[in-house]
């Protein structure tokens, strides 16, 4: 019978991480941000930045949008550098985010009014002062409607 040897040597080697840990507070979310995928696939060399790259492929994307009524409207939204990625960079594209975004701004101020009225707080806390409050408010809708 023949005799195996068997040697084992542990060698420490310093490693560099060659890969960033994505930190915990973020998401990394990928998406085909095109309609349709290439035909083929090719190999891109040469970009060497982020902008290199939105300018190569020029991503754009075409959203529904539907209003409160269910009427759709079309709209592309294109994406030309990471900050078109967040809220103000997609509403800046967009005539119906636009819209939306006013219409937030301007319920926003009517509330902060309606918090820091005293007569109306006032009234909303009488029952009868209430109703007779409401009981205008359909007046006026009618009229308006009418």
């Amino acid at each position: 019978m023949a005799k195996k040897t068997v040697i084992t040597e542990v060698q420490e080697v310093e490693v560099m991480e060659s890969v960033l840990e994505f930190p915990q507070n973020r998401a990394l979310i990928t998406e085909q941000l095109t309609a349709e995928g290439p035909s083929k696939p090719e190999i891109v060399s040469g970009l060497k930045t982020v902008d290199e790259v939105f300018e190569y492929y020029k991503p754009k994307v075409e959203v529904d949008f539907e209003n409160s009524e269910g009427v759709t409207k079309k709209e592309t939204l294109a994406f030309n550098n990471l900050g078109d990625f967040g809220v103000k960079g997609i509403t800046a594209q967009s005539e119906f985010l636009k819209a939306l975004s006013v219409q937030k701004e301007e319920y926003q101020k009517i509330i902060k009014q309606l918090k820091s009225n005293k007569q109306l707080k006032q009234v909303l806390s009488d029952v009868e002062m209430k109703q007779a409050m409401l009981n205008s408010i359909h007046a006026l809708l009618k009229e308006l409607e009418g």
